[in-house]
């Protein structure tokens, strides 16, 4: 670890360290690692890997910042193996042909070796194939680390030999922690109010890595008094939030809105819409996607829900950002309030199962058109009742194909409009049944 830092007599900055606050502050024993507790812990595997001294193939799958690298080190050097680290940003076949010939050497000495992979899943999947003999052989006990969702990254011949290892974002408790020993370990205090430290901890957004980068700024500035949280923020640029439009994060988050939503919780649906433009998410995904909602969701227990959905899209489309934010917010607010029902959903998916069943079985005749003498000479359109012309509106006729039972796709429930369209089809099926 390098020297700690000391405070110039005549003058308010600091001495820098000799590496970055982050990378000096790396921990050098397991139990110094903050916030990953839960995959430490007794009876969790990593610690049960620590006790028997031998450790399987992992994936580390965590957030920017979270410790992966870290706790990769700090494994190998707590059971006995030999680190080798690359990149997978940086590195090619051939830096990979030179860690294994190392590997092997090690393994004629009968020394282990822990091969981390950082950013696992920016190789291509032949790239990730080559590491399958080595890790079967034993040459290497293989940890690879990436931010993003294994199942959908890496191959799955790699995956199965690996044991998967979720590594959470850090907490603001977790953040204050860190930062408290970034003080202790530089001998000062940072010069921000109480409230401006709880701001600087929620802009990390997790990641202990810029947590400290940040910090690293603060110390080295000449402050002369507490910054408060307006100041702070002239200082320090706010971080974007973590999101990224073509992974997991997109489809998590949309998830969460579409569920939200279904569940009428207004307010944590509000809460992901803005999420997601806050991340930079296509607007006209959402739009569509609530169009959707108000479709599958509601349907007829509030017809006007695709009304409002589609009014919001159109709105946004005339105003942009961030003008046109409050249609889809308005939209949002309207789908999460409004009455659900599936019964429209469920009675297409019931009807397209029994059209896949029965074929291509016609028309009644009285279903058909008959625009031609020849088309009525063959009887279509005989016994076709006009419905408006008939006392109560409804003539009764049956127009499923002949030979085939009727069938009740559509069950409307009590709840919003359709329970007016259930008395519809109630009144409508005793007048059948009167015919």
């Amino acid at each position: 670890m390098a020297a700690m830092g000391t405070a110039n007599k005549t003058s308010t900055v600091i001495d820098a360290p000799e590496i970055p606050l982050a990378a000096a502050l790396r921990p050098k024993a397991l139990d110094e690692v903050i916030g990953q507790d839960a995959v430490l812990a007794p009876g969790a595997a990593l610690h049960e890997m620590i006790a028997a001294r031998h450790l399987s193939s992992l994936i580390f799958w965590g957030p920017p910042g979270c410790g992966k690298t870290t706790l990769a080190w700090l494994l190998a050097d707590a059971c006995g193996y030999r680190f080798e680290a690359i990149s997978a940003v940086f590195s090619g076949v051939a830096d990979l042909r030179k860690v294994f010939e190392r590997a092997r050497e090690n393994k004629n000495l009968n020394a282990r070796t822990l091969l981390f992979v950082d950013e696992i899943h920016r190789f291509n999947r032949a790239q990730q194939d080559a590491f399958l003999p080595y890790v079967e052989n034993g040459t290497v006990t293989l940890v690879g680390a990436t931010t993003e969702n294994p199942s959908f990254e890496l191959n799955g011949a790699l995956l199965s030999r690996c044991q998967v290892i979720v590594l959470g974002r850090l907490t603001e408790d977790d953040l204050l922690k860190l930062l408290a020993r970034a003080e202790n370990f530089l001998g000062k205090t940072l010069q921000i109010a109480d409230d401006a430290r709880r701001w600087l901890v929620q802009q990390a957004d997790g990641d202990g890595r810029y947590l400290l980068n940040m910090a690293e700024v603060l110390f080295h500035q000449n402050l002369t008094a507490p910054l408060n949280i307006e100041q702070l923020q002239k200082l320090l640029q706010k971080r974007a939030p973590l999101y990224d439009k073509a992974q997991e994060g997109h489809y998590n988050l949309i998830s969460a809105l579409h569920k939200a939503v279904r569940g009428s919780d207004v307010n944590a649906a509000l809460y992901w819409l803005a999420r997601m433009l806050a991340g930079g998410e296509d607007s006209g995904f959402i739009a569509r996607r609530l169009v959707r909602m108000a479709n599958e969701d509601i349907g007829m227990a509030d017809p006007q829900a695709v009304v409002q959905a589609l009014a919001a899209w159109d709105a946004f489309d005339r105003l942009g950002s961030p003008e046109g934010d409050l249609s889809l917010a308005q939209a949002v607010i309207y789908l999460a309030t409004a009455p659900k029902s599936v019964a429209g959903y469920k009675a297409f998916g019931a009807a397209k199962r029994a059209a896949d069943e029965t074929g291509s079985l016609m028309p009644p005749p009285h279903a058909m058109n008959a625009p031609t003498k020849l088309m009525k000479n063959l009887g279509y359109s005989d016994g076709y009742v006009y419905d408006p012309d008939t006392p109560e509106g409804f003539s009764g006729l049956n127009y499923f194909p002949p030979g085939m039972q009727r069938q009740e796709f559509y069950a409307p429930i009590e709840r919003g409009f359709e329970r007016e369209v259930k008395k519809r089809l109630e009144y409508w099926e005793k007048l059948r049944a009167a015919r």
